[in-house]
């Protein structure tokens, strides 16, 4: 199906939304420091988009939004008619600090209709939720039927900051990827398309972000000075994230790596990786129960239509 940008006059079709993530899924052996965070895989090279890749990218996001409404409210739809109906769509979204997930939440689930959207931001574990398995806050937080479902940080805390900060012992943690992989695929199997996204920012960028923080007094609360301790632990992390999507990356949950530097680029891409996992979801709106026509010509007999 071939689709006109909105204010391009490029026509993008199904195969540019699949090859966007073909090009952004990670591999078994990703090399986090060979992806560029600057970069823009699979933005179109013509004329129009290099004189001003930015403002193309946000004219497109609108577009893709449209789009992604459109699917949403068939998924939504095919769940309220339906009770046995199990699809549903599940976006975690995993970023070092800075990375952008809030602001990816805002920009691309902001096209959609808040009435099907679950939104879950993930912070450390209260003690009431230490007193369970690592997975089960996740699976209290689980998208309904017919919703798409958004976690803001994830379970994949637990291979993470659990891992670079030593909170768990390695055994503890290293056990955690088949327990991840095995309750992934069982999302998948129970009719939950699931999206990993990793934002991936640099290190100089993170600097630039948090400083932007400092100076705003309207961001000052989204400021931990933890963050600049964090700092240190940059390269731990990277590598723990490298662990993470190589053991979890897997043909029904695989992990795509979002440069985030620009994020114009970081909306446009993940906005696309959302609208190819309804895509795949082979979306249609519900058949009515009842005749239109007929009901049509009651409503005209009515009188007051």
């Amino acid at each position: 199906m071939a689709v006109a940008e909105a204010g391009t006059g490029i026509l993008r079709n199904d195969r540019d939304v699949a090859q966007v993530s073909e090009l952004l899924r990670a591999g078994s052996g990703v090399d986090l420091g060979s992806i560029d965070p600057a970069g823009t895989p699979g933005l179109p090279d013509t004329k129009q988009v290099r004189r001003d890749p930015k403002s193309w990218a946000r004219a497109e996001l609108a577009d893709l939004g449209t789009q992604l409404a459109r699917r949403q409210e068939m998924l939504y739809a095919c769940a309220k008619k339906d009770r046995a109906e199990r699809r549903r769509v599940l976006l975690v979204l995993q970023a070092m600090d800075c990375g952008g997930k809030d602001g990816t939440v805002r920009r691309v689930a902001g096209t959609m209709n808040p009435q099907g959207l679950h939104i879950v931001g993930f912070g450390p574990p209260t003690p009431k939720e230490l007193e369970h398995d690592f997975l089960w806050r996740i699976r209290h937080a689980l998208p309904e039927p017919g919703l798409i479902g958004i976690f803001n940080r994830s379970h994949y805390e637990d291979v993470l900051v659990a891992r670079v900060r030593d909170l768990v012992p390695p055994k503890v943690w290293q056990a955690r990827y088949a327990k991840i992989n095995a309750f992934e695929q069982e999302l998948i199997d129970s009719g939950c398309a699931v999206v990993k996204v990793m934002l991936h920012i640099s290190y100089d960028e993170q600097r630039r972000r948090l400083l932007q923080r400092l100076r705003d007094p309207a961001k000052y609360w989204k400021y931990n000075p933890e963050d600049v301790d964090n700092r240190a632990y940059w390269d731990a992390y990277q590598r723990a994230y490298a662990d993470a999507i190589a053991e979890c990356g897997t043909g029904h949950a695989p992990w795509y790596v979002v440069p985030a530097d620009r994020k114009w680029y970081r909306d446009w891409a993940v906005a696309h990786l959302l609208l190819d996992a309804l895509d795949h979801l082979d979306l249609a709106y519900p058949p009515p129960d009842f005749d239109p026509e007929t009901e049509i010509k009651r409503m005209e007999r009515d009188g007051t239509g």
